[in-house]
Order: structure tokens, then C-alpha cells, then sequence
């Protein structure tokens, strides 16, 4: 999910820099750097939620939650 987010975001954003070009100041419309780390910042975080959401899973019993359901 978070590799389609970011697959959509750098489309419409490459898409959107004629628009907003005017309002960015020291940077050029399509700057590498800034969606390198715009793009890595995006990774880390997702990566974070994904790792906290698995600690979780990985703590329950299997057996006791297909009881339950």
C-alpha cells in the first residue's frame, strides 16, 4: 500500500509542479533531492506502522484467535 501511495503521490506531484511552480522558492519544480527524500521519509514511516502493526500480530497465539472468531 505504501509503495502504490507513493507511486501515485510522485505521478500527481510530477504532474502538479507546473502549477505550484511559481510558489517555490530556492528549489526547482522538479527537484531529484526533494522527492528523493520526500519519497524516503514516506517509506520510513510506513515501514514504522507496519512494523508496530506486526509486533502486535506476532505477540498473539494463533490457535486462540481462530477459537475466538
Amino acid at each position: 500500500m505504501v509503495a502504490a501511495g507513493i507511486a501515485i503521490g510522485l505521478g500527481l506531484a510530477a504532474l502538479l509542479t507546473r502549477f505550484l511552480g511559481t510558489l517555490l522558492f530556492g528549489i526547482a519544480p522538479i527537484d531529484p533531492l526533494t522527492f528523493a527524500a520526500d519519497t524516503a521519509v514516506l517509506v520510513l514511516v510506513g515501514a514504522i506502522a507496519s512494523l508496530a502493526a506486526a509486533r502486535r500480530a506476532l505477540a498473539l497465539d494463533p490457535a486462540v484467535v481462530m477459537r475466538r472468531d
